[in-house]
């Protein structure tokens, strides 16, 4: 049997385990569904503007499941955009005002209408809108109901639309801090585990002392160093989570560079980085790709944190962290814990969806689990 059939042979085996683990089954489904919610996040959103960052305070802290009718005035000197595929991935200006109604009557090319109020007993005096600022000339052009199903915040905005889109800054951040994670931790500990010696020596000690400071505090400081933002984020969680990924590379390289295909790589005069690169990378694999899931949790979780610290995602960009923030101080008020409570059992779903995954991949690639 040749290597690469070896090879497939194993792979398919420890996708048969990985099937029959319900949890870990269970958790790939969610962080496939919501990466396809999160790249069309627009396409599902009440709130079509760029950031989800419309605001109507007439609408702030509405509950869950509230219903609100809308008129829809032109707004002035508005020029509608050519279409393109940044404005169907990243939201786009709305050529109308939304003014939140509790009643309206159509009379004399006018729209009479009673403005909104949370207190259904307050009364409101009559406004109206002429004909020539409504946007569109018929009842269901000018008039709209939506329904906010998570209610919205203290700027009005929608909840779930800024949900689904700051789902993007979790999965982004995860999947490049992982990445930078991976090439920083694959390159530094195969060179340690392959060479040995000085080499080995240097790069373990740099390994140790990256260990032993503690995480948020090494990721604070190279936000502070390399300034707050959206790539930011990226670079400083990634360069904090390579030392992991470094040891696990460098043990198994040690025991590798040991085995016979090796030796012979090294007899037929093969370079140090072909064998690095073509014959003991591929064979280490397995357990990083266990620790890159447990990774990708993490980094959710450190760029939550960030954010809610206020040294992330900057506004009006959403996220789950700075949803946090903005509202956890209305966990204490009645009826409005929702705002806090929502974005953080999303962080919860996620990060144990991450979990089960990575803990499915462990057991599958685990070769003392039998079928």
């Amino acid at each position: 049997m040749s290597k690469d059939t070896s090879k497939s042979n194993l792979n398919d085996l420890a996708w048969k385990r990985f099937k029959k683990n319900i949890p870990a089954m269970a958790g790939l489904f969610v962080i496939v569904l919501l990466t396809f919610i999160s790249v069309f996040a627009y396409q599902f959103s009440l709130d079509s503007t760029p950031n989800v960052n419309r605001q109507i305070l007439e609408i702030s802290m509405m509950p869950p499941g509230s219903s609100i009718q809308f008129i829809k005035t032109k707004k002035t000197e508005f020029a509608v955009p050519a279409f393109s595929l940044s404005q169907f991935f990243n939201g786009k200006e709305q050529a109308f005002n939304l003014i939140p109604i509790r009643s309206y009557e159509l009379k004399d090319h006018q729209i009479f209408y009673i403005p909104f109020d949370k207190d259904p007993l307050a009364l409101r005096e009559k406004k109206a809108v002429s004909s020539e600022q409504l946007f569109g000339n018929q009842a269901d052009t000018y008039l709209c109901t939506q329904t906010f199903w998570l209610g919205t915040d203290k700027f009005g905005r929608d909840i779930l639309s800024r949900l689904l889109v700051g789902s993007r800054v979790s999965l982004s951040v995860g999947l490049i801090s992982v990445i930078i994670s991976l090439i920083i931790g694959l390159s530094m500990g195969a060179i340690a585990g392959y060479f040995g010696g000085k080499t080995d020596q240097i790069i373990l000690w740099l390994i140790n002392v990256v260990w032993s400071i503690p995480t948020l505090l090494l990721i604070i400081a190279i936000t502070m160093a390399i300034g707050k933002g959206f790539v930011q984020i990226f670079i400083a969680v990634g360069l904090t989570m390579w030392v992991e990924v470094a040891r696990v590379v460098r043990g198994q390289v040690l025991s590798l560079k040991q085995k016979e295909f090796i030796e012979a790589c090294k007899a037929l005069g093969f370079s140090h980085t072909r064998i690095i690169v073509k014959h003991i990378v591929p064979n280490v694999m397995s357990p990083v790709i266990v620790i890159s899931a447990a990774n990708f949790a993490s980094a959710i979780l450190m760029e939550a944190g960030l954010s809610f610290l206020g040294i992330g995602v900057q506004p009006p960009m959403p996220s789950w962290g700075s949803m946090i923030k903005e509202n956890y101080g209305y966990i204490v008020y009645e009826g409005a814990a929702y705002m806090a409570l929502i974005p953080g059992f999303a962080i919860l779903i996620l990060v144990l969806s991450f979990i089960l995954f990575g803990n499915g991949l462990r057991d599958a690639f685990d070769s003392k689990n039998e079928l």
